[in-house]
């Protein structure tokens, strides 16, 4: 890894710290199932992982980034704001697929595929306006 991840905020003790433990190794779960799973997406669940263990433990957290599986989609988005673009693809590709489900299924009204339609259409805006990697100068 080169260099430290950016120190989060204050590490919490006590009850709260024991949530957010149990908060990121969910989240690391759902990630591992992400990275076997095609539906399930990986990188927010990942840094959901992060921030909890950045608010639990710095050891946990430095786990996280120095690992093969998950370091370099995390240090990339850190360090560049970047998300990859597999994973840009999939994330659009998997909010697409949940809209024209529910449109299939016909059980909700139209009001609400409109707003889940335009809710999804500005996060799949925001994520393919990330940059792929680092920037370029």
């Amino acid at each position: 890894m080169s260099g430290r991840p950016v120190a989060m905020a204050k590490q919490l003790s006590g009850p709260a710290r024991w949530a957010m433990l149990g908060v990121g190794w969910l989240a690391v779960g759902l990630a591992v199932l992400g990275a076997l799973l095609p539906l399930l997406p990986t990188t927010p669940f990942l840094l959901v992982a992060a921030w909890a263990f950045g608010r639990s433990s710095e050891r946990l957290r430095r786990w996280l980034y120095e690992s093969r599986m998950f370091g370099p989609v995390l240090q990339n988005w850190e360090q560049h704001g970047a998300i990859p673009r597999w994973a840009k693809v999939l994330a659009v590709g998997v909010m697409a697929l949940t809209l024209i489900g529910l449109i299939e299924r016909g059980t909700v009204t139209g009001w609400v595929i409109v707003l889940v339609g335009i809710v999804l259409g500005i996060i799949s805006l925001w994520i393919v306006t990330r940059p792929s990697g680092p920037r370029q100068h």
